[in-house]
C-alpha cells in the first residue's frame, strides 16, 4: 500500500532515504529538547529516522489516507499520530506547555505560514528543521544587503538564528516539482521579546519593504509623526538594515 500525493495538498514525497536521514540526524535536539513534531509526514519517509533517533515524536497529517497508512505502518506513533490543520490547530492541544521542535517537507505553498504559525509558540519551539522551495529557504536565511533579504527574513530572523543546510534536487520527489528545495534550520536565539512595540516593528518592516525601492523615509512616511525627524536610517533603503536597526527604527517612529 501507498499514498498517492495529493496536488491540492502540495505533496512531494521524499523517496531518497539519504536525504531523509540527514535531515533527522541534523535536527539537532536544541538545548536538549527531545519532543518533536513532524508535519505533514505523509508516507513515514523522515518519520522512520526521526523515530531510530530515539525522539518523542508527534505527527500532524491534514490529509486522511497518509494517517491511516501511518497508523498501519508506524506503531510506535500509537496515540501521537493527529489528523488535523497545523495552521489552525492550538498547538498547546497537542503538545502541551513543555518544548519542542518542529520538523516536516513542509507542503510549499503554505511553507511561509507554517513559520509564521511557530513564531506565536516561539517560546515554547526551540528548533525548526524544514524543506523549503530552495528560493524561499535561502530568503528566509538571507542576510543584510542584498536583493533577497526581506520581510520574511527579518521578523524570522528577530527571534531564531537561520542556517541554510543544503540544497535538494527535484528527482528525489515523487513527483518531482518543478524547483530545488532547500533545508534551513531555524534555532531560538536569545531574544525573549522585541524591546518595540511588536506590532508597530512588524508594520514597519512590511512598509519599509513593500517600496523596497524608496529610502526608508518615503516608504514609511505615514507612520512618522515628527516630519521634522532626522535619522541616517531614513535615508537608507530597507534592505540593508539588521533586525537590530529595524528596532531603533520602530522606537525612533513610535517616538
Amino acid at each position: 500500500m501507498s499514498v498517492k500525493a495529493k496536488k491540492h495538498l502540495g505533496q512531494h514525497f521524499l523517496t531518497d532515504k539519504n536525504i531523509c536521514k540527514k535531515i533527522a540526524q541534523q535536527y539537532g535536539k536544541h538545548q536538549g529538547c527531545n519532543r518533536v513534531l513532524e508535519i505533514g509526514p505523509g508516507m513515514g519517509a523522515i518519520t522512520s529516522y526521526l523515530l531510530d533517533a530515539e525522539l518523542d515524536l508527534t505527527v500532524m497529517e491534514i490529509d486522511t489516507e497518509s494517517i491511516f497508512f501511518l497508523g498501519a505502518n508506524y506503531p510506535a506513533l500509537k496515540g501521537k499520530i493527529h489528523n488535523a490543520d497545523f495552521l489552525r490547530a492550538d498547538l498547546k492541544k497537542y503538545m502541551g506547555d513543555e518544548p519542542f521542535g518542529v520538523v516536516g517537507n513542509f507542503p510549499y505553498n503554505i511553507s511561509s505560514q507554517i513559520l509564521f504559525k511557530c513564531l506565536e509558540y516561539r517560546n515554547q519551539i526551540p528548533e525548526i528543521m524544514g524543506m523549503f522551495q530552495k528560493e524561499v529557504a535561502l530568503r528566509i536565511a538571507e542576510k543584510p544587503g542584498t536583493k533577497q533579504y526581506g520581510i520574511i527574513s527579518v521578523i524570522l530572523q528577530a527571534f531564531y538564528d537561520i542556517e541554510y543546510c543544503f540544497t535538494v534536487d527535484e528527482h528525489v520527489f515523487n513527483p518531482p516539482p518543478k524547483v530545488k528545495s532547500g533545508v534551513i534550520r531555524l534555532t531560538r536565539n536569545e531574544r525573549e521579546s522585541l524591546p518595540c512595540d511588536e506590532s508597530l516593528f512588524i508594520q514597519v518592516v512590511k512598509m519599509a519593504f513593500n517600496q523596497r525601492r524608496k529610502t526608508i523615509r518615503n516608504s514609511i512616511k505615514q507612520l512618522i509623526k515628527d516630519k521634522n525627524i532626522e535619522h541616517e536610517f531614513l535615508a537608507l533603503r530597507p534592505e540593508v538594515l539588521s533586525v537590530e536597526q529595524f528596532i531603533e527604527l520602530t522606537l525612533l517612529v513610535a517616538g
